[in-house]
C-alpha cells in the first residue's frame, strides 16, 4: 500500500505534518484495492487493510477493537512494528532489541492483542536462546 504514498512522505526525516498523516494512513486502503483483483490473495487481504487496527479500537482504517481485527493482522501487527523499530529508518536509527521488546509489552492491551504479545515475546526469547546454544 505504501506505493501509493509519495517518496516525499515516506521518505522525509523529519515529522509528518497532519496532511502527510492523512496520505500516510490511506497505505491499508490502497494495498486493499491494489491486491483485491488477484484471486489468491483474496483470504489474506485482512492483514495489509487491518494491520494498523488498535487492540483498544484507536487504529485505522476502520477503528475495529480487540477481536473484531483478524488474527493475521494482530499477530502481522506486532511483526510489523517490531521488524519497523529494529531498522533504521530516514527519521532515527533502529533500536536495540531489548528496547524494541520492551516497547511492545509496554503496548500489549492498547496497541496489540496481549495473546499476540505474549507468544510473540516467548518465541523471540526462544530464538534468541538458540542462537547461544
Amino acid at each position: 500500500g505504501k506505493i501509493g504514498v509519495p517518496d516525499s512522505i515516506l521518505l522525509k526525516p523529519g515529522k509528518l505534518t497532519d496532511d502527510e498523516w492523512k496520505v500516510m494512513r490511506k497505505h491499508p486502503e490502497y494495498a486493499f484495492q491494489m491486491l483485491s483483483p488477484i484471486s489468491y490473495l483474496s483470504k489474506a487481504l485482512e492483514i495489509p487493510y487491518c494491520h494498523h487496527e488498535k487492540w483498544d479500537g484507536t487504529g485505522y482504517p476502520r477503528g475495529l477493537k480487540g477481536r473484531e481485527i483478524p488474527l493475521s493482522a494482530r499477530i502481522f501487527a506486532v511483526v510489523d512494528v517490531w521488524d519497523a523499530l529494529r531498522s533504521d529508518r530516514p527519521y532515527r536509527k533502529a533500536w536495540p532489541e531489548d528496547r524494541v521488546t520492551e516497547y511492545i509489552r509496554s503496548q500489549s492491551g492498547s496497541h496489540f492483542d496481549p495473546e499476540v504479545v505474549e507468544v510473540f515475546i516467548k518465541i523471540s526469547e526462544d530464538m534468541e536462546k538458540d542462537k547461544i546454544s
